[in-house]
């Protein structure tokens, strides 16, 4: 958008000089015509460009709710094998017992 701005701008100084120097009209009219194509294709590049930006946000934005998706069911997996090795180490613990108490026997 700010290119488009300096376009308007320099239209707008070119068509002041002219008036103020009063030369002929239609020379310049060729050139206000010019920059006017410019900047039609500078105002499609910026809603192209623009248009590129929100697919990458959207892309982004579906990506971090993968991972946190992902996030989620890694520290779910977390406590399970927490849960799991706390049953491994009490069923060792009443192993060791049993085999302790048979052979103080």
């Amino acid at each position: 958008m700010k290119c488009a701005s300096i376009v308007k701008a320099a239209a707008a100084v070119a068509v002041a000089v002219g008036l103020a120097a009063c030369t002929d009209i239609k020379p310049l009219s060729a050139e206000v015509a010019d920059l006017k194509a410019q900047l039609a294709k500078v105002q499609g590049d910026a809603s192209a460009a623009k248009s590129s930006a929100d697919q990458a946000n959207s892309a982004a934005q579906s990506a971090n709710q993968a991972a946190s998706g992902a996030q989620s069911t890694a520290n779910q997996a977390v406590a399970a094998a927490h849960a799991s090795q706390s049953c491994c180490d009490a069923t060792n613990e009443k192993i060791d017992r049993m085999f302790k108490r048979s052979v103080s026997k």
